[in-house]
């Protein structure tokens, strides 16, 4: 694999005794892609006792649209809720869709070719391998472990997209019906509802809530349409999920929109479902 690795930031590549003993170290990497035709941010959480040359369970986080920078850590506290694994936190384009666009950048080959490569070879992840995204990184996690059968033990969404198909919303407007990601024809392909059944071999967990202000949300929130529209994707990939078959679970809780610290909340929920 051909990859420059510009490094703008690198923590603790190789980290004393002292300090792999007490804490994890933050690897941040910039990668000049050939799947993508530019740079790409990539970031590494690796665990305390990480040394060179060892081997270790590996989750990719998912990134959700419309971000400027990669968030699982600065907003979403992976770093505090994920031990024991490298973390790979990859970056997924402003409205990327985790896929091979028809024209235009190739993330799927980025994620799954690429970085995988990168941090197999020089960080030590095993091929024991979960994933997991929020919203549009949901879809990504559910989209990947079906596409790529026995890539990844198990996946979970968070706020997902995971019913593309539908054409009931504005709220899913512009990338995902540009010709230059998907044909019409390509959409089942890539839709997690439509691929469910390929998901049976391992577990998956997906939650989301309603949109309306929940225990987490600031005194005032105002209801949040978007998130309504997620739950009933979530409830339509259930049911798909559940008809095939699927190791399955649901956390539909109801009050909640679509913000960070439910995502946490539910990173943390889900681990165990992850990381078995």
């Amino acid at each position: 694999m051909l990859l420059r690795l510009l490094v703008g930031l690198l923590l603790l590549l190789v980290i004393p005794s002292s300090a792999a003993e007490s804490r994890a170290a933050l690897v941040r990497l910039t990668v000049d892609s050939k799947a993508l035709g530019r740079n790409a941010q990539v970031e590494v959480l690796l665990p305390k006792g990480w040394r060179p040359g060892t081997k270790w369970p590996v989750l990719y986080l998912l990134e959700g649209c419309c971000h400027q920078g990669l968030e699982w850590i600065t907003l979403g506290r992976a770093d505090d809720v994920v031990k024991d694994v490298i973390v790979v936190i990859p970056e997924g384009g402003e409205s990327g869709f985790y896929s091979d666009w028809r024209r235009g950048p190739k993330w799927e080959t980025f994620h799954l070719t690429e970085v995988r490569e990168l941090v197999e070879e020089r960080y030590g992840a095993s091929d024991r391998r979960a994933i997991a995204g929020l919203s549009m990184g949901g879809f990504g996690a559910l989209s990947y472990a079906a596409r790529h059968p026995g890539m990844f033990r198990a996946a979970a969404s968070f706020s997902g997209l995971v019913d593309v198909s539908r054409k009931d919303t504005d709220y899913i407007a512009g990338p995902e019906k540009s010709p230059d990601l998907w044909a019409e024809s390509d959409i089942p392909l890539h839709n997690p509802t439509a691929l469910a059944a390929k998901l049976k071999d391992i577990p998956v967990y997906i939650s989301s809530g309603n949109g309306q202000a929940g225990p987490l949300d600031a005194p005032g929130t105002s209801f949040d349409g978007g998130e309504a529209v997620i739950e009933q994707q979530n409830r339509r990939f259930l049911a798909a999920a559940q008809a095939a078959g699927v190791q399955v679970t649901a956390n539909l809780y109801g009050p909640g929109t679509h913000s960070w610290p439910y995502w946490t909340r539910e990173l943390r929920t889900a681990l165990p479902i992850l990381l078995r």
